[in-house]
């Protein structure tokens, strides 16, 4: 008899569930801030995609979420942005914004929260 090699008689599928769930909210800048300095928004100054209030900013998912800032439809550099979940008491984001730049009134500012809650099927059969 000759050599072969020997396995197992096996299959397997794996099926994965991202399931993400996207919040965007929505702020215009009041006073122009010229040279360095800050921009507090509290979660009820912020609207939702339906313009509602966004009464409520919601809690980042651990090691499965991220958020995105947006000054005058500009990805904001992370370091800049300082995020507090919550409500209405304590939920706000605050920009810094550095010595060297400027926002003008009626800026817009986007703030878009992405959590995922990932689910994964395995089935083995012999």
């Amino acid at each position: 008899m000759p050599l072969q090699i020997m396995k197992l008689a096996v299959s397997a599928s794996l099926s994965i569930d991202t399931a993400p769930t996207v919040d965007r909210f929505f702020y215009i800048v009041t006073e122009p801030i010229t040279g360095e300095g800050t921009i507090t928004i509290p979660a009820a100054d912020f609207m939702t995609d339906t313009g509602a209030d966004g009464a409520t900013l919601p809690e980042l998912t651990a090691d499965n979420s991220y958020l995105n800032v947006y000054v005058n439809g500009v990805l904001q550099m992370d370091d800049l942005i300082a995020y507090t979940p919550g409500g209405t008491d304590v939920g706000q984001l605050i920009i810094t914004v550095p010595g060297d730049s400027s926002v003008i009134a009626d800026t817009p500012v986007v703030l878009e929260i992405t959590n995922f809650a990932p689910t994964s099927e395995t089935t083995i059969t012999t």
